[in-house]
């Protein structure tokens, strides 16, 4: 047996272990504290594969999805990116990595924030004018990856502080993700433990998935099981637009599904007169690159998701590669 098919049955004998390791968690759905950890903020195009990204993960939006990806950069990038989730909720993320050798090092944070909610009293009754809740949300994160072998099994590791203000309450933790990534060219794994940390105190999650990719198009699909909700499913196709025939630019579609629960009709027209007012499993996107932004390497990133009667999630990235 090759070292790279030992790799390979080691990763898939591992993912197999996890599964049945968190098997059967929905009796306890919800219960995990940091339940915003899981809304999928960083990486637009995540979002628009149908959160299908632990082995395509690249670059500054790889943090919150698998660390592992970060050992893809040649270069030092800024990433900044920005969610409109549902309820009004938004999610703002930072990030900043800086290769150093073969050892690539990133920064980031994501504040997260809503306001505004009304606040009621145990009959469900408005309180006073001016009472509002306001929920604000931080994860400061320090990453750090490498590749081997020519950059066929990458390795990656975040560490989190997580701060959490629920109206007058106040609550600090930490937590570990890990990844790892086979890249054979056409065909790519990848699996991450996220939110590894103190039981109930933060949704502890692992997630696996592959990818082919060609010249033209790429098709992905992961599963991802946390402690506190069932075994998820997401796929996605991402149809590339070479550089070389745009001349000035790499210009890519995307579309995903993700195995969302029903969440009512939106009432969006564009959305109804697309056919999808009642649906949450669909997501679309795309993403722009180009080296010849005044000499720096740009990419810009889109997602949407209709959310049913929550109405519809936008998620927007630009980076600066220098």
């Amino acid at each position: 047996m090759n070292k790279h098919l030992k790799i390979l049955t080691l990763l898939t004998l591992a993912a197999l272990t996890a599964q049945y390791a968190f098997a059967d968690g929905d009796a306890s759905a919800g219960t995990s504290a940091s339940a915003f950890l899981k809304i999928p903020a960083g990486s637009p195009r995540a979002e628009a594969l149908g959160n299908a990204y632990a082995s395509l993960a690249e670059g500054p939006d790889s943090i919150y999805w698998n660390p592992a990806g970060l050992s893809t950069s040649t270069n030092k990038e800024i990433h900044v990116s920005y969610l409109q989730w549902i309820g009004d909720y938004k999610a703002r993320t930072l990030a900043f990595v800086q290769p150093m050798g073969k050892t690539i090092i990133a920064i980031s944070g994501n504040y997260m924030d809503i306001s505004g909610i009304d606040r009621r009293d145990l009959e469900g009754v408005p309180q006073s004018e001016g009472n509002d809740v306001n929920v604000r949300n931080f994860v400061g994160t320090v990453s750090l990856a490498r590749g081997f072998i020519n950059n066929i099994l990458q390795l990656g590791g975040t560490f989190k502080y997580i701060n959490e203000n629920l109206d007058t309450n106040t609550y600090n933790n930490i937590a570990f993700d890990i990844g790892g990534k086979l890249d054979f060219g056409k065909i790519g794994l990848g699996a991450a433990m996220v939110n590894i940390g103190p039981s109930g105190e933060v949704p502890t999650g692992i997630r696996g998935g592959a990818h082919f990719k060609t010249k033209y198009y790429t098709l992905v699909g992961e599963a991802i099981k946390y402690t506190d909700y069932r075994l998820q499913y997401g796929a996605g196709i991402e149809i590339h637009i070479p550089e070389d025939l745009l001349q000035v630019a790499r210009f890519d579609l995307r579309a995903g599904w993700y195995s969302r629960d029903a969440a009512g009709t939106n009432t969006d027209s564009i959305t109804a007169k697309l056919g999808l007012d009642k649906t949450t499993n669909v997501s679309f996107g795309f993403g722009l690159y180009s080296d010849e932004v005044f000499g720096y390497g740009t990419r810009i990133d889109f997602a949407m998701t209709p959310f049913g009667a929550f109405g519809t999630v936008y998620n927007a990235a630009i980076g600066v590669q220098f």
